[in-house]
């Protein structure tokens, strides 16, 4: 029997890991969207950048899809209905469509006026159209640090 090979996600920025299910908004922390976990960021203005490489598939202020060249894509989401802030908060380095690299960035997070607004500002990471199983990158558990770049999650087949 071989081990499945496994994929790298890394975190879109620095904060403290928590479980998808502590998320306050039911379709994440119930699994609708998907498995995958969370991160809350610092009180401060920060980068957050691609947890993969591909193509941007969609690029909201608040929110970003990367398609993978194996097929599925990556969503994180900035903040819980930050959608209702109509970009404040957020400012966007890339456009929907351009290819881009993990590690670059893509959007500048103002987690304090996002604070400052009412809404939560964790940052769901999930993954999307992914048949396989889903954890949290070796040595990693939910109250960990993270920065930006660093293994965050691994898929397997």
């Amino acid at each position: 029997m071989t081990t499945p090979a496994a994929t790298p996600i890394h975190a879109p920025l620095a904060g403290r890991v928590s479980a998808l299910a502590d998320v306050p908004d039911p379709v994440f922390a119930e699994g609708i969207m998907g498995e995958g976990a969370a991160i809350e960021p610092p009180d401060a203005v920060i980068d957050v950048v691609a947890p993969v490489s591909g193509t941007l598939l969609k690029v909201l202020p608040h929110a970003f899809v990367i398609l993978t060249p194996a097929g599925w894509g990556v969503l994180v989401h900035l903040g819980i209905d930050t959608v209702r802030l109509e970009g404040a908060g957020f400012t966007v380095h890339v456009t929907q469509g351009d290819e881009i690299e993990a590690g670059a960035p893509v959007v500048t997070y103002d987690v304090p006026a996002v604070r400052a607004a009412g809404v939560a500002t964790v940052v769901p990471v999930v993954p999307l159209e992914h048949t396989g199983a889903v954890a949290l990158a070796e040595g990693l558990s939910p109250g960990d640090d993270v920065t930006p770049g660093s293994p965050f999650l691994t898929l397997t087949a």
